[in-house]
This record gives structure tokens, sequence and C-alpha cells, in this order.
């Protein structure tokens, strides 16, 4: 099959994508084989990639917004049949067992499998996942544009819940990525008011048109403090700033997997039960729920394709913030 694969870590300038032919992966028990036809490009794969994140394995072919159908199915597997178009998402494997897997948390199993990053991906033609890890996709949205669903949609909407944010209430979006075109969208059902702050002046307009009440820079002053926030940017130095904003009792959720050193501000500033809390990874609950909304809003997402071959400028466009929504591998 051919792969896109990472060989050393590296910044995305250098090319660090290799387009080769590599032996096809064959399912396991209780595994399915999927074909890849579409895999969205996630700023997780920019920090495996650029070695931010830690490599499961070496070479790692990245990857984990993966749409394909079911090519051939493991010894055991009875969930699909061949045909069935799937859904592969981050979350690879957990152990089942764990105190955080008991308690419905599976999101924080220490002895989880990433794919992508512990396992190979989506950028590529073939893939596998364990079939309990997959999910069954509805008819309707094309396969490129539920891509971005699978983690773009699936942290954003996690990190909305845990933004705490309540109908009428004023939530910021700290930066306007291909996660966030997504989670405007389910914020804006649940008739939260969505104010969007970004450096990029095409991505406050993608935000107005999608509803945002107001999208400004880092130095305008919002038009009111806000209740909740979430913070998409992997910036550190943006939660200082969005503290200074934020309301009394306040919760600011972090959406990223890895974000720079958060530098440090006065206490006076949390002071009033403001709460920063971390968003890790996510069930397989949170797809279904996600999966469920998407149908039901309907969610439209704005994508950019590229071909396999072109995996490398995807990544340096996301970057470079030169994606508007989100950007998908067509395989």
């Amino acid at each position: 099959m051919r792969a896109a694969v990472c060989h050393e870590k590296g910044p995305v300038e250098a090319r660090p994508l290799v387009l080769q032919n590599v032996p096809d992966h064959e399912p396991g028990a209780g595994e399915i084989r999927v074909r890849v036809s579409a895999c969205g490009v996630c700023r997780t794969d920019l920090h495996v990639v650029e070695g931010d994140l830690p490599w499961g394995r070496k070479p790692i072919i990245p990857g984990h917004q993966v749409v394909g159908r079911v090519e051939r199915v493991g010894k055991g597997s009875t969930r699909f049949r061949e045909g069935d178009r799937v859904g592969v998402a981050w979350l690879h494997k957990t152990c089942g067992e764990c105190r955080c897997c008991r308690a419905g948390r599976e999101n924080l199993c220490d002895r989880a499998q990433f794919t992508g990053q512990d396992v190979d991906g989506g950028y590529a033609e073939l893939v596998v996942v364990p079939e309990a890890f997959a999910y069954p996709l509805p008819d309707g949205p094309s396969d490129l544009d539920i891509a971005p669903l699978l983690c773009a949609g699936l942290i954003g909407n996690r990190a909305l819940r845990l933004s705490e944010a309540k109908p009428g209430d004023a939530l910021a979006f700290i930066g306007f990525g291909g996660s966030a075109h997504v989670t405007i969208q389910v914020a804006r059902h649940r008739g939260i008011d969505v104010y969007v702050v970004t450096r990029s002046e095409a991505h406050r307009k993608l935000a107005r048109d999608l509803g945002a009440v107001w999208a400004g820079d880092f130095n305008d002053a919002p038009p009111r403090p806000f209740d909740s926030a979430v913070v998409f940017a992997p910036a550190g130095e943006l939660i200082p700033w969005t503290l200074k904003h934020l309301s009394k009792g306040g919760t600011i959720s972090c959406a990223g997997i890895h974000m720079s050193d958060i530098p440090g501000f006065p206490y006076a500033d949390l002071w009033g039960e403001r709460t920063i809390r971390s968003v890790a990874n996510l069930t397989r609950a949170d797809g279904e729920e996600l999966l469920r909304a998407a149908a039901e809003i309907p969610i439209k997402t704005k994508t950019q394709s590229f071909p396999l071959e072109q995996a490398n400028d995807a990544l340096l466009a996301l970057k470079e913030s030169r994606i508007d929504g989100a950007a998908v591998l067509v395989i």
C-alpha cells in the first residue's frame, strides 16, 4: 500500500513525510482493515511529526481522522461487514481494566494506544483498527466532510462540555481553526453565544459566517467578559490574556494535546473561583454523541483537500494558519 511515512522527527518545513510503498497491514483477531478514502489533517499530526509528542513506534504513519470502507475482517470480528463505511479516530485501544477505564474515563487510560502515534494511522491506503474502536458512519455527509469530525469535532465537543458553558452564556473561542469551526456549530445549536479571538482575518470572517456574536484580534477589547472559554490555539501565553477577560466562576478548557508553557500571572487574575482545565483525548461515548449531533444539527464542515502526495504541504499550510476550515487528505 502507499503511505506517507515519517522516519525521523523534524520541522514540517523540511518535508519529513516520505511517500512510499509499505506492506499491507493484516487484521488480527477482533480487528478490521479499512481502505481509506479520506483522512483529516490535525494539529496533533503536526505535533507528532515535529516531535512535540512521543512516538510509540518508529517509523510512524500519522493520521487519525479516517473515513473508509471495511475491506477485511479479522478472526472473530462480527460488528462490521465488508463494505461498511466506518470512521477511525485518535483512540485506538484501551486496556479496559484500569481504574479510569472501569469508571468510564477511558480517555485517561495509562495503557491507551493512539492512532497515528502508537500505531500506524490514516495517511495511507489501508489502516487496521480494533472493531470495538471503529465508528459506524451515518449516511449523508461525504467522506471528505465527515473526516474532520473524527478528531477536530470530537475533541472540540469534549472541550465545549468541559467549559461548562450554558445556553445564553458568553463563550470565548481562543483561536479558530478546524476544531473551532465545527464546535461553534454545536455551541450555537445549544443556544450559547460565541465570541472568537484570533489573529487571522480570514478566520474571523469564517467565525462570523458561522454565527459568532463577535470576532476580534487580541488587541481588541471584547465587548463583555466571558463566562467560559475554550482555548484551541496551542499557545500558553494566551491563558493569562483569557483569564483577564473571564468572569468570576468561569472555566477555561484547553483543547490541545500540546501547548507551549504558560507564563506566570497574578493570583488575583485566577481568584474568584476561576478554573483552568485540560482536555485529554476522548472516549468512544464522545464520538457517538458528536456523530448524533452532526446529523441532528446538521454540522457543515468547510474543507480544503490535498492528495496523499501533498501531505507535507497540508501540514505546512496548517502550521502557517493557511487552512480556512479543515484540511483533508484524499487517498
